[in-house]
């Protein structure tokens, strides 16, 4: 609980207006991104945001979320309260003020807010205009107040409706219908995000209950970080425990938590003021520059390297490596397509030199744990050179003896790689007919013959040696592997696809899902800037034909069969046909059900949470079998069929 001297000290004078909410009702996508499933979650989202800048700003030390039903969330918090008095310039409450106008807040006032999350002061106020109704208690100064919204539009004043010793800000919305094509709330998704806002906020406790199912979950991280990596590195063999490093410079607070493991994959995560920059940015540049250069003066210093005429890799050092690096940045300055790229060039100094000295120190006071890392990094080094001759298998050049595109593939006559599209198909049989049914104009068609390999437990130059998987790279055309670091690397370059849209499509059974699984993977350790840019799709192939007299009917899952049962009046003289594989299927019907843009369901994969991917391909592909298992058995119940 906050003290009345705390909330005095935050008022109405420190609430700065920019402009109105116009536009936000026309134009939603802008501001949360879509109106599907992310952009509602993103409501929740930017709500706790405004609680876990109270939490930053050593206000708040509880956060509950309560999933009601009839589609109602509520977000209450112990902070502040959000304040009452009236505005200097606007002259209405400053409670108003903050719910109804874009940009105005707190957040834009050093002094209130030295860091914040979320949209800087549009979020609570997008998520008012994007509700059919929102209301508000306040609870500070002895009061409770109260103000309710309709589509971002007062409906009453803010009233003083009762007393209370409880200091704190309780907000309640209901998704606007007219916005959101279908209102429904993941529990998975949210109680992810809640649970990594623990990790980031170490001593923060925050509360899910789902009133629809009667669950109730409570979240909350001594150890902040280290417990983030550790339970990234769920299912895998740690090599020692967590490093943590912290530190402040020029007003930057920076927190990096890391662990080598037995794995051949790197898993960097990186947070600035709590929100997740997938695309990474400067800090991450200063983070693996700080590495690579650390590591190597190390190994030099203490003669790890012997008569070996080598020197270390980025690549090499991030073998096996997980870590976590969240920032305190006072103005960050994000970029790129989903402005989760912070571009603040003076950043990466910082890191560089902060990161490298804190590390240096730890390697020379703890050197079992330095060596157990060397010795990774300089077996990761020699397999390079492996993965390195390897590569010149798959790289995708001009020859004497003509194009060095694979033989199987069935490539399309456009050449601009933003009209063109492949099909990854399971099998000959499948492959076949998709060659006859697609239009050859832009269409590309590459069958595959059984699995690829596990990445998950394999390095590069094993991955390499596998001939789908070098039949995939050379048909994309993107290279593999590399280090970005090094400018004489042969690296993975994702704008040389050759496809803008790769769609995997397999059988809709055990086998075809395990197919899809190990692609996915694939895609995800090895061109995940790929999945990131939203160039990977997943094919919807029908699961059932429906035939009556001279009608067919295609139905894509069982529910969709008994509609159409339903509609045709029943079983009576309707013959059901499930298909066990794509192969079954005509090239005209593999066309019309799965392949025609104009009628086709295809599925974008997205990278929504890069510490819920991270997690998730750790556990089904991993050699853990007993967390798999666990995995499956808490998950089943939100999916119809989950393939390891």
């Amino acid at each position: 609980m906050s003290s009345a001297s705390s909330a005095s000290q935050y008022s109405a004078k420190h609430i700065q207006v920019l402009k109105g909410l116009e536009a936000v009702r026309k134009r939603p996508a802008m501001y949360i991104g879509d109106t599907s499933k992310r952009g509602l979650h993103h409501l929740i989202n930017e709500v706790v945001d405004n609680s876990i800048d109270e939490a930053m700003a050593g206000f708040c030390t509880k956060i509950t979320v309560t999933l009601h039903k009839g589609n109602l969330v509520s977000v209450l918090d112990n902070g502040r309260g959000i304040p009452v008095d009236e505005h200097p310039t606007q002259k209405r409450p400053a409670l108003e003020v903050v719910m109804t106008m874009l940009h105005a807040g707190g957040k834009f006032d050093k002094h209130t807010y030295k860091v914040s999350g979320g949209l800087h002061g549009v979020g609570v106020s997008v998520v008012n205009a994007l509700s059919e109704w929102l209301e508000v208690e306040v609870y500070r100064d002895g009061l409770i107040h109260k103000q309710r919204y309709a589509r971002g539009i007062p409906t009453s004043d803010v009233t003083v409706v009762g007393k209370t010793k409880f200091t704190g800000t309780k907000t309640t919305f209901l998704p606007d219908s007219e916005i959101f094509s279908k209102i429904e709330f993941s529990y998975e998704i949210v109680s992810q995000r809640l649970m990594e806002l623990t990790f980031l906020n170490r001593g923060l406790t925050i509360e899910l209950i789902d009133e629809n199912t009667g669950t109730k979950e409570s979240y909350y991280s001594k150890t902040g970080l280290i417990q983030f990596v550790k339970y990234l590195d769920q299912g895998k063999t740690a090599l020692h425990t967590p490093i943590y490093l912290t530190g402040t410079k020029e007003d930057i607070g920076v927190e990096i938590a890391l662990q080598y493991n037995d794995s051949y994959n790197e898993s960097i995560l990186s947070y600035v003021n709590n929100i997740n920059t997938i695309e990474g940015g400067s800090h991450i540049s200063g983070l693996k520059t700080a590495l690579t250069r650390t590591l190597n003066n190390y190994a030099i210093k203490n003669n790890l390297f012997k008569n070996d005429k080598i020197s270390l890799s980025g690549e090499d050092v991030r073998e096996g490596l997980t870590c976590v690096i969240s920032l305190l940045v006072p103005n960050p300055q994000f970029e790129g397509q989903t402005k989760t790229k912070l571009g603040n060039s003076e950043v990466k100094g910082i890191i560089e030199s902060l990161f490298g000295e804190k590390l240096s120190e730890y390697l020379e006071e703890n050197p079992a744990t330095a060596r157990k890392i060397l010795e990774k990094s300089l077996t990761a080094a020699h397999a390079r050179e492996a993965a390195r001759k390897a590569r010149e298998l798959v790289r995708r050049k001009s020859a004497l003896e003509g194009s060095s595109l694979p033989g199987k593939l069935a490539d399309c006559t456009y050449d601009n790689p933003a009209e063109c599209e492949i099909y990854l198909v399971e099998g000959d049989s499948a492959g076949g007919s998709a060659k006859q049914g697609r239009d050859r104009r832009f269409q590309a068609i590459l069958p595959l013959r059984g699995k690829i390999l596990n990445v998950e437990k394999a390095r590069l130059d094993k991955i390499l040696s596998n001939e789908e998987i070098r039949t995939i790279v050379t048909a994309l055309g993107t290279g593999i592997g590399g280090d970005e670091l090094d400018p004489d690397s042969d690296k993975f370059d994702p704008n040389s696809v050759r496809y803008h849209k790769i769609i995997i499509m397999t059988d809709a059974d055990v086998d075809g899902s395990h197919i899809r699984t190990l692609l996915l993977t694939f895609f995800f350790r090895h061109m995940r800037p790929l999945i990131e840019s939203g160039k990977i799709y997943i094919a919807q192939p029908p699961l059932y034909l429906l035939k009556k007299g001279k009608e067919l009917y295609y139905a894509y899952d069982d529910d969709e069969r008994d509609l159409i049962l339903k509609r045709l009046g029943g079983n009576n003289g309707v013959n059901i046909q499930r298909y066990k594989g794509l192969g079954e299927m005509n090239p005209d019907q593999l066309w019309k059900t799965t392949m025609d843009p104009e009628t086709r369901t295809i599925l974008k994969v997205t990278l929504e949470d890069a510490a819920q991917a991270e997690y998730l391909f750790t556990t089904l592909m991993g050699d853990d079998v007993e967390n798999r298992r666990n995995f499956i058995e808490k998950h089943a119940k939100y999916v119809r069929n989950l393939d390891i």
